[in-house]
């Protein structure tokens, strides 16, 4: 095979599809409705007793942190995981009520995206395993973590205090994102709904071995 045509192989490997763009838009209906749900149960939540330490609430970020995990692991192209992270907190801002936090939720859309993007970019987009898509998960919440040290928690958290919250919210990005993302994919995967897609043709070759 000529250069050229490694090239152009590679080039159509991460260009995006109809499919792909439709789908990036059906996971974030998907999870950006799952994102408001979760904004509005998370306040009660937060207020329970074995959240009494305040940094703890970072316990509850990982399902905001899913949509990312999912439409990376499921795209499998550069910027799909920003995009779709994106888009679903978008969707949670535009649900009528919206969320607490209004349309600043794209902000925080947009750093938990690029915190999965980024890992993924690191393997370069051709490792899709749980280990990486818990640490995806992980940096996803670490950097929403940082963010919220200035947007929610100036002059509230000590410095103890962020770290602990970001050590939490890495760890729900990890667990929840990560792993229940991973599993998501996987039994979707197995469904048929991703034949289209790497994680469907990854099961049909398992199944022919």
């Amino acid at each position: 095979m000529s250069s050229a045509t490694t090239s152009r192989t590679a080039r159509d490997a991460m260009s995006y599809r109809t499919i792909d763009l439709v789908t990036i838009a059906t996971l974030a209906v998907a999870l950006g409705v799952t994102f408001w749900a979760w904004g509005k149960a998370y306040a009660g939540l937060s207020g329970l007793a074995v959240f009494s330490y305040p940094p703890s609430v970072g316990l509850l970020g990982g399902p905001w942190l899913m949509a990312g995990i999912v439409g990376g692991l499921i795209i499998r192209r550069p910027g799909a995981a920003l995009a779709t992270e994106i888009a679903a907190a978008a969707v949670s801002g535009l649900v009528p009520g919206g969320t607490e936090w209004g349309m600043s939720v794209l902000v925080s859309g947009f750093w938990q995206g690029l915190g999965a993007e980024l890992i993924l970019a690191v393997f370069l987009y051709r490792r899709f395993s749980l280990p990486v898509a818990a640490i995806a998960g992980a940096a996803a919440g670490a950097i929403e973590s940082v963010y919220e040290w200035f947007a929610y928690y100036e002059g509230v958290f000590s410095a103890s205090d962020r770290l602990a919250h970001l050590g939490f919210f890495a760890l729900s990005g990890a667990v929840i994102a990560g792993g229940g993302g991973w599993l998501l994919t996987r039994a979707l995967a197995r469904a048929g709904v991703l034949d289209a897609f790497g994680p469907g043709r990854d099961v049909h070759e398992r199944s022919a071995v």
